[in-house]
């Protein structure tokens, strides 16, 4: 009797925890396949995140900057100078910085139709070459900083017919130009191409980047090309073109202007971006890079950071949260990292004399490359250690 009365017991008990696992209630199970399949998508991604860290741990850690000479300009800065202060050696005041990426805006390369002007690339390059530093070139006609697309005047960019041609034989000739300098490293590929929601662009036609794709590659086989995803968001680039290789920005504090109107900080950990890096590797064979990890200020209001005052500029970026985002990039285990912003910590430095930011920039450089001299010779990408930022 006892036997039996225990046995009716575990029915019981079994038959109230699948009423509570699969209740009647159609909204009720749906919830919880949903709490379901995020849960299982959460710890996959974290498991794919941990794969790709302890995959790449090991190898060379690349801190690297984006230089805008126009940007440099706008902060009162020369730009010659504020160039060579990020190449110098630390011991002279300067990053010690080794690799770079360098923007070609069709603007100011072809100011008018077919009369190029490239002195300013050319002084960029002759400085890299100096200090030994490598260049990511970006290319195309979306490219890094505000508006994004930088197009010429003479261009009429209502008639696709009239300026796609217009642009090839630009990027031809830019291309052309630098694929046998010495300094060059790789191209970076139309910036962030399918953002469609920052900068005043108005193509987005996928079928124009692969023919860009194709073009870089049949001019320049011999140096890789960098496509950058959209956004920061889940997701996987599986269409055309596959690059030598990806990159992704990371932005940690943002201004909300639609809503809160106040900082916000997203609460992503370094892991999601470790799963995004993964789950693309393991889908096409590629690695990712983080081109801008944000390391300037975001400023309210679509202002200008020389039109607020430095306590607003610390609300989202100063030295103790520069070198907290440093770390958070490296937990990524993305071994590139170009810090966005070494245009601010130069004007920091010899206009604000503050130089905080540039010291914590200083700092991780100097470890880096302590850190990769230290690296067994087979675990290293390439013979020459460098070190990147961005601007």
């Amino acid at each position: 009797m006892a036997k039996k009365s225990k046995s009716l017991s575990v029915k019981k008990y079994l038959s109230r925890a699948w009423a509570w696992l699969w209740p009647r209630s159609i909204w009720r199970r749906i919830v919880l396949v949903l709490a379901a399949a995020v849960l299982l998508f959460t710890a996959t991604s974290y498991g794919v995140a941990e794969w790709y860290i302890h995959k790449h741990d090991g190898e060379p850690l690349v801190l690297g900057t984006t230089f805008i000479p126009d940007y440099a300009q706008s902060f009162g800065l020369d730009p010659q100078q504020t160039l060579q202060a990020i190449l110098e050696p630390a011991s002279q005041g300067g990053l010690g910085m080794k690799q770079l990426r360098l923007v070609s805006y069709w603007n100011e390369v072809e100011p008018q139709s077919g009369v190029y002007d490239f002195s300013q690339l050319d002084w960029e390059f002759a400085l890299a070459n100096r200090y030994g530093a490598k260049v990511d070139l970006s290319v195309g006609l979306r490219q890094p900083r505000w508006p994004e697309c930088h197009v010429p005047t003479w261009v009429n960019m209502n008639d696709k017919a009239q300026w796609e041609p217009q642009l090839y034989s630009f990027m031809t000739a830019v291309v052309n130009r630098y694929k046998t300098n010495p300094a060059l490293g790789g191209y970076e590929l139309e910036n962030e191409y399918f953002l469609k929601v920052f900068g005043q662009c108005t193509n987005f036609d996928r079928s124009r980047l692969v023919s860009e794709f194709n073009m870089v590659k049949n001019l320049d086989p011999n140096h890789k090309v960098i496509v950058s995803r959209s956004d920061n968001w889940v997701g996987i680039p599986v269409g055309k073109p596959t690059p030598d290789e990806f990159a992704i920005s990371v932005y940690k504090r943002v201004w909300d202007a639609t809503i809160t109107h106040r900082y916000f900080e997203y609460p992503l950990p370094p892991w999601f971006y470790a799963s995004l890096a993964g789950y693309e590797e393991l889908l096409s064979g590629k690695d990712m890079i983080i081109h801008e990890l944000q390391a300037e200020p975001w400023t309210p209001n679509g202002l200008a950071i020389t039109q607020i005052s430095t306590a607003e500029m610390a609300k989202s970026m100063n030295a103790n949260i520069l070198q907290k985002r440093i770390k958070y990039g490296e937990d990524t285990g993305m071994r590139t990292i170009d810090l966005w912003g070494a245009e601010w910590w130069y004007w920091m430095k010899v206009d604000k004399h503050d130089s905080s930011d540039w010291n914590v920039v200083k700092q991780a450089v100097a470890q880096a490359a302590a850190q990769n001299q230290r690296l067994e010779p087979t675990a290293l990408k390439s013979p020459q250690l460098t070190l990147d930022i961005k601007s």
